[in-house]
């Protein structure tokens, strides 16, 4: 193996030299590691954060599409969402994911991961608690050799002769820079929730999408963005699966007929446009329920607990909450299950890849995301350091220079400001959940114009250096998203178009999006060897 080599120079500039950067510490990051430290390849992680306790996952407890090798059960779990996906998964993807994510989390339990067992002494390896989960694969990344760099966001790609050869980014503690010459790079910086509080989310702003279009990479999916989880006006707890057993009221505590955390969810949304929504988990009669409840879920409880609110019985005020691409579906464009980009020495994996493959148009929820990070997150790691092997010589020193957009002629903003702007254009349900033509356009002429002033702008002050980048990055994510859902003039998965309601057999296709300042949509096939056109 080779080991990263590292310099710490006088000017605050800290540069490595390596086979493999991973960029993001949460699953998908950890994992793409392990694979590629595994193969005996130098591996650098750098992560926002801290990683093993920043992200969505590390904050909460969430299913896995973990299903046994029985073809009967595959068969099943595979056509599951099909339907609901409107048709754009791909069986020659979903096998593999399964059979990887069963692999991995048997490697979870071997390395002494407590599943808890049922009444047979037989363990369930269908979910795991976050902290856990990430404690533990925090240490066997740490432990392999892996060099981890905490607090180290990344902001922008090297690139040399058209590849991908690096990144650099800035020491959110020492102060400074940092720079990384790799052989290869694998993006798992996750996706975006736009800083909606949602839990564990605020990290997770698209820098990913927004480095890797700057370079040319492509993504899909886009328009399947519009996620939003319920939450306690109170507070950031956005687990959806224990209003399964809620009901949902008025002010005045009349039932609203239809309302409910799955299908139901459009009701509560355009209930919302007009008046607030209140909601109990009221169907969980029994005490042995609501004790399985708090088991399954402790950190829902946390705020409620704080409060003096028992929200099995008492009426609380809810909300939804945007969680963005990071519940929805879009991001980067995998070429195949080596989860390359389009751009040499690329990979991408987790939310920072599009879900596509599995999902479809729809969420995968916690499950099919799970399962997607460990799948694409080893994918891309072994992948990776095969690209890393493949090249003829070592990276070497004398880095090249960041894709960088700034100008002379950029001035400074305000970035607290860019965020709300941001925000009013994807946050309204009447804009990005209930969508039209005329309100996506609108808000797409502001998001272009906001970008044209945010793109090549400059800080005043270097500490805000960070929330610059992540802003371009929601103000891109945005424009993907909004172009995308523009040119699919239909209702499939989590897009809803208001004034196209119904799904178009003649849109059975992907938007693939790229460009920045100016974005380009064009249609990509699904693979017609695996799609089983449905009956209606």
């Amino acid at each position: 193996m080779s080991k990263p080599t590292q310099e710490i120079r006088p000017s605050a500039t800290t540069e490595i030299i390596c086979d493999v950067l991973v960029i993001g510490g949460g699953p998908a990051g950890c994992w793409a590691a392990l694979e590629a430290v595994g193969a005996k390849r130098g591996v650098v992680l750098v992560d926002k954060g801290y990683c093993g306790s920043s992200g969505a996952t590390a904050s909460a407890g969430t299913q896995i599409w973990y299903v046994p090798p029985d073809p009967s059960a595959r068969e099943m779990a595979m056509a599951s969402r099909e339907a609901m996906g409107g048709y754009l998964s791909e069986r020659s993807w979903m096998a593999p994911v399964l059979d990887k994510t069963y692999e991995s989390v048997n490697r979870l339990a071997d390395w002494g991961y407590p599943f808890p067992v049922d009444e047979k002494g037989e363990q369930q390896r269908i979910s795991v608690q976050g902290p856990e989960y990430m404690r533990l694969l925090r240490r066997r990344v740490k432990n392999a050799g892996v060099t981890i760099l905490d607090h180290h966001p990344a902001t922008h790609l090297l690139t040399d002769s058209g590849a991908v050869v690096g990144a650099s980014g800035l020491r959110r503690q020492e102060g400074g820079r940092w720079t990384v010459r790799a052989g290869a790079v694998v993006l798992a910086a996750g996706g975006c929730a736009f800083m909606s509080k949602a839990l564990g989310c605020d990290v997770l702003t698209g820098d990913g999408y927004l480095m890797g279009a700057e370079v040319g990479a492509e993504l899909s999916g886009m328009e399947f963005s519009s996620a939003y989880a319920i939450s306690p006006a109170f507070a950031s707890i956005t687990k959806t699966a224990l209003y399964r057993f809620a009901q949902f009221y008025r002010k005045d505590h009349s039932l609203i007929e239809g309302a409910g955390s799955a299908r139901g969810r459009s009701i509560i949304a355009r209930t919302l446009l007009s008046e607030p929504v209140y909601t109990r988990l009221d169907l969980a009669e029994t005490d042995e329920v609501k004790a399985i409840l708090r088991r399954a879920q402790p950190n829902f409880f946390v705020p409620f607990d704080r409060r003096g609110i028992d929200p099995f019985t008492q009426f609380f005020e809810v909300k939804l909450r945007l969680e963005g691409t990071v519940r929805g579906t879009g991001g980067l464009r995998l070429t195949g299950l080596d989860c390359a980009t389009t751009v040499p020495g690329l990979f991408a994996a987790g939310d920072n890849a599009t879900r596509e493959p599995i999902c479809g148009g729809f969420t995968g929820g916690g499950s099919h995301n799970a399962a997607w990070a460990i799948s694409t997150g080893a994918f891309a790691g072994a992948s990776a350091a095969a690209f890393a092997r493949s090249k003829e010589a070592k990276p070497k020193a004398g880095l090249p220079e960041p894709v960088v957009r700034a100008t002379e002629n950029s001035k400074p903003i305000d970035p607290q400001a860019i965020i709300k702007a941001v925000q009013d254009e994807v946050f309204p349900l009447d804009v990005n959940y209930f969508r039209t033509h005329s309100a996506l356009s609108a808000s797409l002429e502001r998001l272009d114009r906001l970008w044209e002033a945010i793109s090549s702008a400059t800080v005043a002050d270097e500490s805000q250096a960070l929330q610059l980048r992540q802003v371009q990055a929601m103000a891109a994510t945005a424009r993907f998203m909004y172009r995308a859902a523009l040119s699919r003039t239909e209702t499939r998965g989590m897009h809803r178009r208001e004034d196209f309601p119904k799904q178009d057999p003649a849109q059975h296709h992907r938007l693939v999006v790229s460009g920045l300042d100016a974005i380009t949509v064009r249609l990509e096939a699904v693979n017609p060897g695996v799609y089983r056109e449905a009956a209606e």
